[in-house]
């Protein structure tokens, strides 16, 4: 089976990339909170990063981040068997910092967001669906 929309796969990189229609000033797409989000334990990137492979947990995340102490272990040398980073944005700070290490953040392997989306504190879901607009 293939999975491919064209539509929605090039609207869904554009919106990634943060380019094109989104209500949002200064959106960012967080790479290191997807991946804690989506792949907590790691497995996705393990599966297609195989040099990273020795790296346990979350820590998969961010191998930058990692003491030598554990990429030694890990078998990985920055800059060698694996690249240094080309850029690191300033939000994944807080997300690289407060994870515990070689551990998901997610208790018991769950998966998805750690708590539902804010929604807009006067845009419920009845604001798009009433006639009155002005409330």
């Amino acid at each position: 089976k293939v999975d491919y929309d064209v539509c929605s796969n090039y609207g869904n990189w554009l919106y990634s990339a943060g380019i094109g229609n989104d209500p949002r000033d200064n959106r960012r797409f967080n790479v290191i909170k997807q991946g804690l989000d989506y792949d907590g334990d790691g497995d996705y990137v393990r599966l297609w990063i195989p040099e990273l492979g020795g790296i346990e947990g979350a820590d998969i995340h961010a191998p930058w981040a990692l003491s030598s102490t554990a990429l030694s272990q890990a078998g990985v040398t920055l800059g060698d068997t694996y690249p240094q980073p080309v850029v690191t944005a300033p939000e994944w700070g807080r997300h690289i910092s407060q994870r515990p290490q070689g551990r998901s953040p997610h208790p018991k392997g769950r998966r998805g967001p750690t708590h539902p989306p804010k929604q807009h504190k006067d845009r419920g879901i009845d604001f798009y669906f009433s006639r009155k607009k002005d409330a």
